[in-house]
């Protein structure tokens, strides 16, 4: 059945590694008894079986944690032969390289095997010194198998180390215990984390599993990236469905979360431009944002950017009809210049007919003079909130909200200066108009929204 030079093949190998176990698992021949009749056949005599020493006829079946790592000390640190090391303390030479290979793997703690394990009760008949010595060598081992699943809390599925571990999901709890069961029992591991034996194993072939979503993170990743980390789940996964991916938004969240993309927020004191009363203008808008044509109705304020370099100010309109921003100004300054040539640039831009609905809030700004003027020649109708009453104008705030979060917020504008600032912003506020997309408008950009429309921009 077989030929002479698989025989030999079979004969090196075993030779090499003293098994007979692993060398029809390497090989994957011959049958146990086959291999046995070869090696008792062989022209080569076999290396004689050497008879145990005193030590090894002494020596308890299971070997304690200080002989293993003397053993290990003495074959790897010292270079000392492992066949003269072993039968010196009367173990194979198997049972020195298994504990080399559960060393590597968790060190000394690895090594303890169930009689290595102090027993939770004292046996009986102990003295007073051997049960607390027992009691606190317990006590140590518990302390050990805390730390050791704290740590792959941390280092594995990237928890607070506060967590609460009955408050981890199968899934994180069967991570943990397949990452310690070469050091401590499975049964000792599930009891402590709660699981039950049939979710861990379940949980093991599910993660071995090959991850039928792993084309779809690195998407996600790129799409998070392009956006300069400004897009969260919703219009990640509106972005997606226009790529043609069809998929829920909660496995968009869900991939997120576990990629740890999170589009960070923090707030900050808005600026406040209210000097008093010099005109009463009444609430036109009354909070109805909505608007059936472009150019019905413009909101507009003024927001405050302060960096390291300075201060900068925008004043932008924004359209109730799609969100689009028919113009803006950017400047050091919050004066009547900075208002007045955003609205110069807006009001050049309206056809014929076209009067539309100004909102803003009561700042100086928007009783001055020149503000007031521009507005008559334009036939414009202003209106204005109530004093100190945001939500008057909250399709406004909420544009100063995303534009902060996505651009402004969580950077480091350390060393920037105010041109520098004031190019990103300018870049941003393109990109919002052109590209942006808005789950609102069926994911798209407001001008990719009006050219949809057939409507001129």
């Amino acid at each position: 059945m077989y030929t002479r030079r698989q025989m030999n093949e079979a004969l090196n190998l075993y030779h090499q590694c003293g098994s007979v176990t692993e060398t029809i698992q390497k090989l994957g021949y011959p049958a146990r008894r086959t291999l046995y009749i070869w090696i008792d056949d062989e022209d080569t005599p076999r290396e004689p079986r050497k008879t145990p020493t005193a030590n090894a006829v002494s020596s308890p079946r299971y070997a304690s944690l200080e002989v293993k790592t003397e053993a290990l000390r003495r074959c790897f640190e010292e270079g000392e032969r492992v066949e003269s090391v072993a039968e010196d303390i009367g173990y194979t030479k198997s049972s020195i390289f298994a504990w080399q290979k559960k060393y590597l793997r968790g060190g000394a703690v690895a090594l303890m095997n169930k009689k290595n394990i102090p027993p939770r009760k004292p046996p009986k008949g102990s003295s007073d010194s051997e049960r607390e010595v027992a009691e606190l060598k317990a006590q140590l081992f518990e302390m050990q198998l805390e730390i050791d699943i704290l740590k792959e809390t941390i280092n594995v599925i990237k928890k607070d180390p506060d967590a609460d571990q009955t408050a981890l999901n199968n899934r994180e709890k069967a991570v943990i215990v397949g990452a310690l069961k070469n050091r401590y029992s499975l049964p000792l591991l599930l009891k402590k984390m709660f699981l039950a034996k049939s979710c861990y194993y379940y949980q093991e072939n599910a993660l071995a599993k090959p991850d039928k979503y792993a084309q779809l993170r690195e998407r996600i990743k790129e799409i998070f990236k392009e956006s300069k980390e400004r897009y969260g789940y919703r219009r990640i996964h509106g972005q997606l469905v226009k790529q043609g991916c069809i998929l829920s938004e909660k496995v968009v969240r869900r991939l997120m979360r576990q990629e740890r993309l999170r589009v960070e927020i923090r707030r900050r004191r808005r600026y406040n431009s209210y000097q008093g009363e010099t005109a009463t203008v009444a609430n036109v808008i009354e909070r109805n944002f909505h608007a059936d044509r472009p150019n019905q109705k413009w909101l507009t304020d003024i927001t405050e950017f302060a960096i390291p370099a300075g201060k900068i100010y925008l004043s932008p309109l924004v359209d109730c009809f799609d969100g689009l921003l028919p113009s803006w100004t950017i400047g050091t300054r919050a004066d009547a210049t900075l208002v007045n040539t955003m609205l110069d640039n807006a009001i050049a831009q309206l056809n014929t007919g076209e009067h539309p609905i100004v909102h803003s809030d009561r700042g100086c700004h928007y009783q001055w003079p020149g503000w007031i003027e521009r507005m008559d020649k334009a036939q414009l109708i202003s209106s204005m909130s109530k004093k100190g009453c945001s939500p008057d104008n909250a399709a406004c705030e909420g544009f100063f909200g995303r534009l902060k979060n996505e651009m402004f917020y969580n950077q480091d504008w350390t060393g920037v200066s105010i041109e520098a600032f004031s190019h990103t912003l300018n870049t941003y506020l393109a990109w919002y108009n052109e590209k942006r997309i808005k789950t609102s408008l069926g994911n798209m950009s407001p001008k990719e929204y009006r050219q949809s429309l057939g409507l001129a921009l």
